[in-house]
């Protein structure tokens, strides 16, 4: 049900990456194009990993797309679930949860401490699922974000 992605999915994880970001009502903020996620996944140096779900005749119905971090607190790497997304369709059907199940078989191998991820508010059937594995909303942290003109800015040395 649960495998690593090869170079051959990029096609279909770039598929599936647009329909989360049209359920999140955002498909108009993808930028990201196939070649990206190939070398962001298979090139020279890769900065994410990704495992896909399948139906027992092999079609792809949903991913996970990570990559690791670090906690200066822990001393060790923990994994950040940048997306899950299972198609409608599929959803009931385990898939969700043996991704996330996959990855925290990865951190507890690796002896990585954190599997984490962000949630939005709205999203109540995606809350419930998370806090029925035992996951906990983070709710005393606040996530900050720089993009386009404001990261430009402060990254050309301008004084915001």
């Amino acid at each position: 049900m649960i495998r690593t992605a090869t170079p051959d999915d990029v096609p279909v994880i770039h598929a599936l990456i647009r329909d989360l970001a049209a359920y999140e009502k955002a498909l108009d903020e993808v930028r990201t194009t196939p070649e990206q996620l190939h070398e962001a996944l298979f090139g020279e140096r890769p900065a994410a990993f990704a495992h896909i779900a399948e139906t027992e005749t092999g079609e792809a119905v949903g991913f996970a797309l990570w990559f690791l971090n670090f906690s200066t607190w822990r001393g060790v790497h923990g994994i950040y679930l940048e997306d899950l997304y299972v198609r409608p369709e599929a959803r009931g059907g385990g898939h969700g949860k043996a991704l996330l199940r996959e990855l925290a078989r990865i951190c507890v191998e690796r002896g990585y401490e954190r599997l984490e991820w962000s949630v939005l508010n709205w999203n109540k059937p995606s809350i419930d699922f998370y806090e029925s594995l035992g996951a906990r909303p983070q709710d005393e942290w606040t996530v900050y974000r720089l993009t386009d003109g404001a990261l430009a800015e402060l990254g050309s040395g301008a004084t915001v």
